[in-house]
């Protein structure tokens, strides 16, 4: 069973799954490729490699984990949290720990081996957003969950071992530091504005316009003002929601063709970069709904964090979001303009 223990310095929270890693030689084989076409489980014809899946999506129907799917989610074979069993919080001395209870699915994007998200289809790209809804939806009804995490971890490099385009999710019974640091900064900024940090941002860039990588009538793409990684990209909805779950179906929509464009303008620009995507939701735990705004992180591996950040939690990019915002806009090819891009 994994255990979640409490440092009592800083109060920050580690999941310790002994399962995942058995033997010294395993985390030599992380530094490895990653395994291909003629190893993955995740292939049209393979679903007996992988456990049964709790949802996928079938145009012609068909027999649950059978072939003929084009989108599968799946418990994760492997997984960081256990969903049987109860909390079980207790002490060790002064220590605090308790049961690694949660959720862990990977949401298995396209039978296609081939196909990267950059290269999927808007349409194929909005089913994937919506496996993610579907989820969220239905693992928030368990009262152990407190936070859903979704991410993406594309290339080797990110920390993807199948090359298989895929996703995880992790339901968690805590809510995360980072994820408790966004929600308090967005708290302190109402209680003293009373207005939403993000609106105030999408509304002060999409006026000026430099770091606006481009835009449709829902969803801004935008480099950060103090980006912690070069060409790190945020995905905002214009309209303000605190949670991707309840987001409009217009958004889906909207979001699947930016998010599309970006990686696209990504690859090109950057030569096909390893990136780490992550969806910012609210907790379902609590109410948010005045002060935070839903959105989407989009963070290309081309640095690494050392000693100096470990250390000091500072960030050091080489790159200003005003220049990564340009590179990007110039690298849509046949669409780009000058100044702003509209989709």
């Amino acid at each position: 069973m994994p255990e979640l223990r409490k440092d009592p310095i800083t109060g920050r929270w580690v999941i310790i799954s002994t399962e995942r890693r058995k033997r010294p030689s395993d985390f030599r084989l992380e530094r490895a490729t990653t395994l291909g076409a003629e190893e993955c489980p995740f292939c049209d014809g393979r679903e007996d490699l992988t456990p049964p899946e709790v949802l996928a999506y079938r145009h012609d129907g068909g027999a649950p984990n059978a072939p003929g799917w084009d989108l599968r989610v799946v418990p994760n074979k492997f997984p960081a949290l256990m969903v049987e069993g109860g909390l079980e919080r207790e002490a060790e001395g002064m220590f605090d720990r308790m049961n690694g209870i949660g959720a862990h699915e990977v949401i298995i994007e396209t039978p296609d081996h081939g196909k990267t998200l950059a290269s999927m289809s808007e349409a194929e790209i909005e089913r994937v957003l919506w496996a993610y809804r579907e989820r969220m939806l239905d693992l928030k009804k368990d009262i152990r969950f407190r936070y859903i995490l979704i991410f993406k971890n594309h290339g080797a490099a990110a920390g993807a071992t199948l090359e298989h385009t895929h996703s995880q999710l992790i339901a968690l019974p805590i809510v995360p530091d980072f994820v408790r640091e966004e929600i308090d900064g967005a708290r302190r900024h109402f209680a003293a504005k009373e207005r939403c940090v993000f609106c105030d941002i999408i509304h002060q860039e999409t006026a000026a316009g430099r770091r606006v990588i481009l835009e449709n009538a829902e969803i801004v793409a935008l480099a950060p003002f103090a980006p912690r990684f070069p060409f790190e990209t945020w995905l905002l909805p214009k309209r303000h929601g605190a949670r991707f779950e309840e987001a409009p179906r217009p958004q889906y929509e909207a979001l699947a063709r930016l998010l599309k464009s970006v990686l696209v303008r990504m690859d090109r620009a950057l030569e096909t970069p390893a990136y780490n995507l992550i969806i910012h939701s609210s907790p379902f735990s609590e109410e948010t709904t005045e002060y935070y705004h839903w959105h989407v992180e989009l963070i290309p591996k081309l640095t690494k964090v050392a000693g100096f950040e470990w250390g000091t939690g500072f960030y050091i990019n080489p790159t200003s979001p005003e220049e990564a915002a340009r590179v990007l806009r110039e690298a849509g090819g046949v669409d780009s303009q000058p100044g702003r891009v509209v989709l």
